[in-house]
């Protein structure tokens, strides 16, 4: 058996070993597996026990001659601590800690239905720190309330303070660097654009649709128009929407190159205050955003959704909307940045939003 003065060296893990014997009033720095055969295999003593007198006897017939116990300087901190300061830390609006942490670790659940962000750039920042981490599903998932979006610990059992400090530091400057954002039931107005539909020559299939969609977030439909390819009647029907108190316009069809097709050329002469046409991701290429001011605070978003909306089940459009929802304002940049994983891979069976598309 080592001697006592070997056992009683400190660990770099923040542990000390000491002979059982000795071991009385200290704190167990891990769990004790206790096994019976034919009779039981599970925890006889769990990590953060005070070993009392009664114990001994116990550990010795587990076969345990030495222990290892914990010990915190004045500039450490237990991982369970650590934990719980990064996750309240990490939590932005719309995210608490869900419980108290465990073995150094605790996760983050959504405090409602809305739409997750991440702020990436925090986030690996965070990471980089060492000794301490944080991991979250994807940005600009739908969330569920009481969802499981992120987990953080500190890796080792006893972590310096002043990497906490810093962890917790990027955090708070991040104003939580995760998030959610609350999705608001829409006011849809629809506009069905095409000379075959308007004049009966081929059944609708973009209605069904989209209103599937829409439902999707509780939302409203406050009218569907159709029109043929006709600017002016496109734009009409556009406005006559917005006058009937729609705060989402939705059009379809007409935003490929063919002369007739003029659904984008009416958007814009709304007197849109911007209007961004094409995404880099497929199906959704022809993808049409717009904006236009009705009223002095009130911005209407429109979205343009080309044909690939009637028969690919999942387009850019699934990926906008949530977004237009929670309040963001989809610009170039926005659209640009959909590129990566922005292609679809047309599984035999779609599995969205399980799958790399739009992430």
């Amino acid at each position: 058996m080592c001697d006592i003065k070997e056992n009683n060296e400190k660990n770099s893990s923040g542990t000390r070993t000491v002979p059982v014997d000795k071991a009385i009033g200290t704190v167990l720095s891990h769990d004790i597996t206790e096994i019976r055969p034919g009779d039981f295999k599970g925890r006889a003593f769990k990590k953060g026990h005070i070993i009392k007198k009664e114990d001994i006897s116990h550990l010795k017939r587990l076969g345990k001659e030495n222990l290892y116990i914990l010990e915190i300087q004045d500039d450490e901190m237990h991982e369970n601590d650590a934990a719980y300061a990064m996750a309240s830390a990490l939590s932005g609006p719309g995210i608490k800690p869900a419980g108290e942490p465990n073995e150094g670790k605790i996760n983050l659940v959504a405090e409602f239905d809305g739409l997750l962000k991440i702020d990436r750039e925090s986030l690996t920042n965070f990471n980089m720190l060492g000794d301490v981490m944080c991991a979250t599903v994807h940005n600009d998932s739908l969330v569920r309330k009481g969802q499981r979006v992120a987990g953080t610990r500190a890796i080792p059992l006893v972590v310096k303070k002043t990497i906490v400090s810093e962890a917790v530091k990027i955090a708070e400057n991040s104003s939580g660097i995760v998030s959610v954002k609350k999705i608001r039931k829409p006011k849809t107005g629809i506009v069905i654009t095409g000379n075959e539909v308007y004049h009966g020559r081929i059944d609708d299939a973009f209605e069904p649709v989209i209103r599937k969609k829409i439902d999707q977030f509780n939302g409203e439909i406050i009218g569907v128009k159709f029109a043929p390819d006709d600017a002016t009647l496109i734009e009409n029907e556009i406005r006559a929407l917005i006058s009937s108190g729609a705060d989402l316009i939705i059009t379809t069809g007409g935003m490929s190159v063919d002369p007739d097709d003029v659904t984008r050329f009416a958007i814009r002469n709304l007197g849109v205050e911007e209007i961004h046409y094409g995404s880099p991701v497929l199906p959704g290429a022809m993808f049409v955003v717009a904006y236009v001011r009705v009223e002095a605070s009130e911005l209407i978003p429109i979205l343009g959704i080309p044909a690939c909306g009637m028969y690919a089940s999942i387009t850019v459009f699934d990926l906008i909307l949530p977004r237009v929802l929670a309040g963001e304002k989809i610009g170039r940049r926005e659209l640009a940045e959909l590129g990566h994983g922005g292609l679809c891979l047309k599984c035999d069976e779609c599995r969205y939003p399980v799958c790399p598309f739009g992430k």
